[in-house]
């Protein structure tokens, strides 16, 4: 396949790549991966063979390996690279340059140097994921990769719990059952939520229900692939301070004081300080 060798400004392309399926990516896209000075990705092993599956030629240029270990030195030489007028492309391993992508430093740097920046939209896991939920898309909310320890993980769904939108996650296979849990007790049991697995790919699998059942239902699953989970925006349930404080009561039986508090006001929909204030004079009490 010939591919269009199209006129580029020096400065910097990011390069949306496919999630799953190869022809997900853009014509423009191909084009700027053709016609682009310098190409640098996340992975270069991912960019060559896409573009050996569309013919996109490589000629003499070399794939810059960029990545969030990559030592300040590569970025500082790609920059040079492009205020000497030349023009490059990035490409992240899947999806869209930098969301929960290493390419945001690489932009920073080409900014501060006023070095133009251009993107050439493209394949999301955050949208592909929308699409198919079925969950409000007006207004959503990505929070990235949730913390691996528990408690780190529980104090931080616990801020997520407010927001009106909907919340957009990625997650490893093997901590997704420890997420869903956490956020069942943080969010509240019968709060709505899907799970995108490996999406656009051979594999696809979207799982909807409450927190409360697909933690069930994922509990002794060897799950794989990529995954992005969605949760529904918060209800408005009405607690009294005597439904309160009867489920800290139930809640310090087997959690601390401070886990509790978060366990009791993701459940119930109330604010933790609120709760914590309360857990505090009941931890007190013999």
């Amino acid at each position: 396949m010939n591919h269009r060798l199209v006129p580029l400004s020096a400065g910097l392309t990011f390069v949306a790549t496919p999630i799953g399926t190869a022809r997900d990516i853009t014509l423009r896209a191909l084009d700027v991966l053709a016609s682009a000075d310098v190409l640098a990705a996340e992975d270069t092993r991912t960019l060559r063979k896409l573009m050996e599956i569309h013919g996109v030629p490589l000629r003499d240029r070399q794939i810059v390996a960029y990545h969030e270990h990559s030592a300040p030195t590569v970025r500082d030489r790609l920059v040079a690279e492009m205020r000497a007028g030349k023009s490059l492309a990035y490409a992240s391993e899947a999806g869209t340059p930098l969301v929960a992508d290493p390419g945001y430093q690489l932009a920073r740097a080409a900014i501060e140097a006023e070095i133009a920046v251009d993107s050439t939209p493209g394949p999301s896991a955050i949208l592909a994921a929308l699409t198919v939920a079925g969950l409000p898309s007006d207004r959503f909310f990505f929070a990235g990769f949730a913390p691996s320890s528990k408690s780190h993980r529980q104090t931080w769904l616990s801020d997520l719990r407010e927001i009106s939108g909907t919340l957009v996650l990625y997650e490893s296979p093997k901590r997704l059952h420890g997420l869903l849990t956490d956020a069942r007790d943080s969010l509240g049991q019968d709060r709505l939520a899907v799970i995108c697995r490996e999406l656009t790919k051979k594999f696809q699998e979207v799982a909807r229900g409450t927190l409360a059942s697909l933690s069930d239902d994922f509990q002794s699953r060897a799950v794989k692939g990529e995954v992005v989970v969605l949760i529904d925006r918060p209800g408005k349930v009405a607690a009294g301070e005597k439904d309160i404080e009867a489920a800290l009561k139930d809640a310090l039986q087997n959690h601390s004081v401070k886990d509790a508090a978060t366990v009791v006001a993701g459940a119930l929909s109330v604010p933790r300080r609120e709760v914590y204030q309360m857990a505090l004079e009941l931890g007190k009490k013999p």
